[in-house]
This record gives structure tokens, sequence and C-alpha cells, in this order.
């Protein structure tokens, strides 16, 4: 897991080397073990590494390989490189180091862009190709990795985080209309390639780029997620469905194991983060390390579940580590959170990934995560609803947006309120064709959109910002498309994620399975009370925030006079939402 960057020039003029040492730099959290640089011509690569895979120096990167004329800066880690290596060997190359890095690098050689279909990984990457002097950029199949874009016609900066582009200086930092508009309706949710700045685009998931010098391009999306059952899987009983995603699981999880380091567990006691620490133990993962986080109780709504994952930690003799947060911690934490958030997200517990990250890092390098397992198994109260009602696309967005567009437009001052952008994406990613009935549209827009500009930023922002490269087996593209072709019935019973919570049967005690849904708590921002109140008004109602003119100030003062009254579908604060877009910008600098 590293922080990647780079420059083309499209005018004949050399690469700005110190604004790609200024990007490289603020991404010093991202790669804190070493940094190299690479020039040639029209095109230089920057690189921070974090030594997972092999810890040796000729895994460095920029990675340049003269016999093949290609240089290569990656992010991420390829975790079926071993078997593609051999095959690569088989073919006649040779190796100079024993990661991944240089396996994707002769890999590009061998085979291109259908390089991309053989890994089982997360990936970003950008590769130059010395003698056609083109650069190659793409993105893993769930957008677990980011590369962000900065691009005019002088040049083409892209790096691993948008805070970083900003420190080489040159961006458009005026706020899109559209991606607010997504920020404010869709739950914080603005979908690539946008974001917030017009200035600044995201390579989608799952879409390779090339680009020749003179700046033509070509764009390509090469993996699509297709549901529904295979022809010879349409009369499977629910049992061979629950072996295969079992069998699916386990192989995902052994794959993440691959490392040159030690490996931890973030455990919150639910079903997903157990199944990884019981999974991880058959694998033969012994004294294994895991990580809980809790905080103070507000209004009777609790801030921990550290009974699940007490259960869990004792069942298989777990290292554990509990850390208990309070409220005026958060408080002191949260400017340095927003910082390190490529874009502003408004998910309570990107606090807690961040704290969480800040004490995971002091034991350990990486770990597994959960995430990913109730987008693809149909674990959100809202799915019942949507696969009951007769208009599902009017179910999903009653039940997951934040508000409609009249909604909106109370919110913000009129110059920003001219289309129902938000609510127009979402029609149409329902009615795009591979996905029938209404619960598969739904599936299909949280798992390629919602998952990966939200819990999938959230994790990949959070642990980065500590140097702790976080891998998620849900996520496995493999068991993604497995979890795709099951039928819906098989996974809405039991308030949803049946076939995986039956699965885990096997292995786990009933009282994690049986528990009821939970979350990753902070109530302290959910009800918005005491010094973090104190601390969002000062911001909202101050010369910066009136000066950007985006919000309707008598909005704000309804919000602020009691925030508890105010609160969106998905049980979060309209105050806080409107709150994390102001701080983001002031943490920005912009």
């Amino acid at each position: 897991m590293c922080g990647l960057a780079g420059e083309l020039r499209f005018d004949r003029q050399l690469p700005a080397l110190a604004d790609l040492a200024r990007i490289t730099g603020q991404m010093i959290n991202r790669g804190p073990d070493a940094a190299g640089v690479w020039a040639s011509g029209p095109v230089a690569l920057g690189h921070r590494r974090l030594k997972i895979m092999d810890l040796a120096e000729a895994s460095g990167q920029p990675m340049v390989d003269p016999e093949l004329g290609l240089s290569l800066v990656f992010n991420g880690a390829i975790y079926n490189y071993p078997a593609l290596r051999g095959e690569l060997e088989g073919l006649g190359y040779r190796f100079f180091s024993d990661g991944d890095t240089e396996v994707v690098l002769k890999a590009y050689h061998a085979w291109g862009e259908q390089m991309l279909e053989r890994f089982n990984g997360m990936f970003a990457l950008a590769i130059w190709e010395r003698d056609s002097q083109r650069l190659f950029l793409a993105r893993d199949r769930l957008g677990i990795k980011p590369l962000y874009l900065s691009d005019t016609p002088q040049r083409l900066r892209f790096a691993s985080s948008l805070p970083a582009l900003l420190r080489g200086g040159g961006v458009d930092t005026s706020i899109n209309p559209v991606a607010l508009n997504h920020y404010l309706s869709f739950h914080s949710v603005v979908p690539a390639p946008l974001t917030l700045l017009n200035g600044v685009k995201k390579l989608p998931p799952g879409h390779w780029l090339r680009i020749d010098a003179d700046g033509r391009r070509e764009q390509h999306c090469w993996w699509t997620l297709h549901y529904g059952a295979h022809a010879d899987e349409r009369e499977l009983p629910f049992e061979a469905w629950q072996e295969r995603v079992l069998d699916s699981l386990r192989a995902a999880v052994k794959r993440r194991n691959l490392a040159a380091v030690d490996v931890g567990v973030l455990l919150s006691g639910g079903v997903d983060s157990s199944l990884l620490v019981s999974l991880l133990h058959e694998a033969g993962a012994r004294n294994l390390q895991t990580f809980s986080i809790g905080f103070a109780d507000v209004n009777g709504e609790a801030g921990n579940e550290f009974r699940y994952s007490d259960l869990i930690a004792e069942q298989y003799g777990t290292e554990h580590h509990k850390l208990m947060i309070p409220e005026q911690e958060i408080l002191s934490n949260l400017p340095d959170a927003l910082t390190a958030m490529s874009e502003p997200m408004v998910s309570h517990d990107c606090i807690a990934f961040y704290l969480l990250s800040r004490e995971v890092s002091k034991h350990c390098k990486v770990v597994q995560s959960g995430q990913g397992a109730d987008e693809i198994f149909a674990g959100y109260h809202w799915y019942p609803t949507v696969a009951e009602a007769a208009d599902p696309l009017a179910a999903y967005q009653q039940a997951f947006m934040d508000q409609d567009f009249t909604g909106f437009r109370d919110m913000v001052q009129p110059a920003w309120a001219q289309q129902d952008h938000a609510g127009e994406f979402v029609r149409e990613h329902f009615a795009r064709p591979g996905a029938q009935p209404g619960l598969d549209q739904a599936l299909r827009l949280d798992t390629t959109v919602m998952l990966v500009e939200d819990p999938v930023k959230r994790v990949d922002n959070m642990t980065m910002a500590w140097g702790l490269e976080a891998r998620v087996p849900f996520l496995d593209h493999q068991l993604v498309e497995l979890a795709a072709r099951i039928p819906g019935r098989f996974k809405l019973p039991g308030d949803g994620k049946y076939v995986l919570k039956e699965a885990a049967r096997q292995l786990l005690p009933a009282a994690v399975i049986d528990r009821p849904k939970g979350y990753f708590p902070v109530p302290g921002l959910k009800y918005l009370q005491g010094s973090t109140l104190d601390w969002v008004r000062d911001s909202l109602t101050g010369s910066r925030a009136q000066a950007r003119g985006l919000f309707n100030p008598r909005y704000i003062d309804t919000l602020l006079q009691n925030p508890m009254d105010h609160i969106t579908p998905l049980r979060g604060s309209r105050l806080w939402q409107l709150a994390v877009l102001d701080l983001w910008l002031d943490a920005q600098g912009l």
C-alpha cells in the first residue's frame, strides 16, 4: 500500500519536478518507508512506499525496467502474484525482486491491458511506455484503491489523494455544482468521475485510461458486475449457495493473509469481522491481533459493542485491543481526520476508523476489515422495502437518499439549485441493463457506487493516514460476482445477509449471528452537543463559510436551533452533513 503520483506534459515542456515533490510529500503517511521520483522526457513518476509484500529495496518504486522499456508506480496488492510470476517465468521473463510490483510490470509487457482481468487484488497503477510514449492508468474493479486526476490542455497530473494534487498547485478549486447536489442528496456519495472540485476527477473503478504524449486518449471499462444466476445455477438449493459463499470467503481471507509483516483484524463483533477472525484462525494464523473501538453513550444509544467483540476474541484467543474514546478526544482529532479525507465523507464512523487506525498502526502494518458484506449480501434495512415495493426506485430513494430536490433547494443558495442531478443519476442507474428485479438494481448501485464512494474510501483514507494497509476480503471480485448471482430470496430473510449468516453458523456462536444489527456508532456526532456543536456553529456561521455562499443562512439557523430534530433517513445529522463539507474545505485551505 502506497501513494503514487505523476505528471505527463502535452506541450513539449518538462514535468515540474518541484510540484511533483510537493504532491508526493503530502502522501508521506500513505508510504512512510521510502520515496522515489523518476523522470524521462514528458513524464515524471513519484512514489511513497509502505513496505508490505517484499521489504527489500529491489521492490522500490518508481520501478524501471530498461530491457522492457517500462516504468511503473503502483499502489495496492496483487494477492495472486506468486501464481502469475510462475506463469511469466514460464514465458521467459526474469525477475530481480520478490514482490508483486515487478509482476505487474512484466504482466503488462506480456498481456497489455488484459493483465487486469488476471489480477486478484486492489490496485491503482501508472505505467509509462518508453517506446510508444504512452501512459497507461488503471484502477481495480471495485475502486478499493483511489486515483485522482487533474487535467489541463498543458498536462495531466495524477495522485492517490485529492489533497496531494492540491499541493502541486494549478488546480481549479471552484465547487462543482453537480457534485454538490450529489453530496448533499446522496449521503455524501459523489460518483466517479466527479469530485467536489471542478479541477479534479476520479478514474472510475474498473476502468483504464491510455494517453499519448500529445494528449490523445482512450478510456475503457474493463469490468462490469452482472446480476442473476447462471443457467446451471438457477436450481441450486440454499445449502449449495451457503457452501459456495463460505468456500469463496475462505479463499479470499487466506489470499489476504499474504504479507511479510503481521496481519490483524478490525473486530466490531458483528458477523462480518467475526468471520474474518474465524477463517484466519482456520487458515493457521496464530498470535492474531484484533482491535475494537468504543465511544461514550449519548441519549441512551450505546457507543460500543465490546460484549460481542470480547466473545470472539476469547473464543479464538486473540491478542485483543479495546480503545475507548471520550468525546473530547473526538473533538480534538476531528480536524486531523477531516484533513485525512480525500473527499468530505459524512459517515460518523470516519473518526472511529481514524482513531482505530492510529491504535492499530502501533501494533501491525496490515489489517483485514469486513467492509462490503452489507452491500453484496443485502444487509441494510432498505433492501426488503425495495424488494417488496411496487416502485423499487422510489422506495430506494426514500430510504437511502438524504433528501429530495426540494429539500436540497432549501439547504443551498439559489445559484446551486439548478437541477436534480443525484435523482437523475439514481434513476438512470436503476434503468441500466444487467440487473433485475429492483433488489438487484439497488444492490448493483450500492456495490459499484455507494460502497466505493463511502465505506471503501473511508477505510482507505483513515487507515492510510497512519501508514496502515487495510484489506477487504468481502470485496474479493470472485466473491462479489458470486454474491451477485445468488437469488434475493436467499439474502433477505433474517434482517438480511441470510445466506452469509447461515454459512457462518458452522463457525460462529449464535449470540454473534443473531444479535441486532450494529453500526460503528459515534453518538456524539449524531446528536451534536456541547463543544462539538459549538465548533460546528462557529464554522458554519463564520466569515469563510459566508464568503463561499453555498448554504442558505436561514436553513443553517434552523438546524442550529435544535440539531436533534433534523436527522436523515439513514439516522445521520443534517447539520453534521453541512458542517463536514464546510470543515473539509477549511482543512484543505479552499
